[in-house]
């Protein structure tokens, strides 16, 4: 042994010298894509990444948020939740906020009791931070089941569904301390073959009941009284300089309503997967897919909340970011006529980038929760007209 590697700092978790394990590339974490698996959560790999506080298993953070997800949701290990989320963990998802972790267990439960042989594959993680820091995940899923119990669906179907569903996580020491699930909700429901108004009136009239309101504001951070969208977008969030560009074209596309630069940034070929599982293909298609969420809510401000991005084995960089839409249902679409009530939007999109243009594209948003906040503000206005 070289007097060095007699000095090499040790993992405190397994106390194993990091010098001898421990990379610190981040190009030797797993990445999901071309992977089984089983390859994914593997038995005796080195630990490749700097894993403070983390249990011995987790090799670096992508084994860590596909093996605990995996333990927890399809080997039924609910009780991991006590040892993988802090006490007072906030999840926000796009119909409520979780604000403590027994309500995310209970949560749990009631999900795998009404789907009993649902089951989520992992799609793909982008991450980033360390664990001094803290990390951050990008988790897409594709999950799938059958509608066989009671629950939150009402009487079992008996159908089929497929759905995707992004987790963004903050984690330190083996516990994610906050998180944000953006599922499609939506998909479910109409693969079910149950009805989106009248579930969606049902969870409005509970909201209604414990006196949750929706809340107008009058503007949005894209415009300020009487001035232009702001002509250069926030890039603060960016860790590097790939990420701020992706930004600036965001902003050009979303606030500043430039749709053009759709046909600069996307290859031809891009693939486009959408909500309630969509398939399309073309620059054409997302072209229309994105005036179309944009038309929904024509005065939406769109804000990047986080962003994240990794090389890619695959080729090129992927990113994911995290966004809100805020504004108001002042175009027609899925949700019916215009109200002019007031819709906040909660999404996650990634992004696959080869040669400077986006070859896929995964947005996941929830048109359930924006059908659940029309029918809420319906009822306020109902109510507010009685008086």
């Amino acid at each position: 042994m070289s007097e060095d590697d007699s000095k090499a700092p040790k993992d405190p978790a397994t106390g194993t010298k990091l010098a001898a394990r421990v990379s610190e590339d981040p190009r030797a974490v797993l990445q999901v894509e071309r992977r089984d698996f089983q390859e994914l959560v593997p038995e005796n790999r080195p630990r490749v990444q700097s894993m403070r506080g983390f249990d011995d298993c987790y090799t670096d953070i992508v084994d860590y948020i596909v093996r605990c997800t995996h333990k927890i949701w399809d080997e039924r290990d609910v009780g991991l939740i006590y040892t993988h989320y802090t006490h007072n963990c906030v999840a926000y998802t796009t119909l409520g906020t979780m604000y403590d972790r027994e309500t995310h267990i209970r949560d749990t439960i009631q999900r795998l009791s009404e789907f009993p042989d649902r089951r989520g594959r992992a799609i793909q993680v982008i991450w980033n931070g360390n664990d001094v820091d803290g990390f951050y995940t990008s988790h897409m899923t594709n999950g799938s089941g059958r509608h066989t119990e009671y629950g939150m669906y009402g009487k079992p179907t008996g159908r089929s569904f497929i759905t995707r569903t992004v987790a963004d996580c903050m984690i330190l020491e083996n516990k994610i301390y906050k998180e944000w699930i953006v599922r499609d909700n939506m998909g479910p429901l109409i693969q079910l073959g149950i009805d989106p108004h009248g579930y969606a009136a049902d969870i409005a009239r509970k909201k209604f009941e414990t006196g949750e309101k929706v809340v107008d504001l009058a503007e949005n951070r894209r415009l300020l009284g009487q001035y232009p969208p702001e002509t250069e977008a926030d890039v603060s969030i960016a860790h590097n300089d790939g990420e701020a560009q992706f930004l600036r074209d965001l902003h050009h596309i979303f606030n500043k309503r430039m749709f053009g630069r759709i046909h600069e940034i996307y290859a031809p070929t891009v693939q486009w997967h959408g909500p309630l599982m969509r398939e399309l293909y073309g620059i054409a298609a997302v072209l229309h897919q994105t005036i179309k969420l944009v038309a929904l809510i024509p005065d939406c401000a769109y804000v990047p909340q986080h962003i994240s991005s990794v090389e890619s084995e695959e080729g090129g960089v992927k990113y994911a970011v995290r966004w809100t839409m805020d504004g108001h249902h002042m175009g027609y679409g899925s949700l019916g006529a215009p109200t002019g009530h007031h819709l906040f939007v909660m999404g996650v999109t990634h992004y696959h980038v080869i040669d400077g243009k986006i070859v896929d594209e995964w947005i996941v948003y929830d048109e359930l929760s924006m059908l659940v906040q029309i029918k809420l503000a319906d009822m306020q206005k109902a109510a507010d007209a009685a008086e």
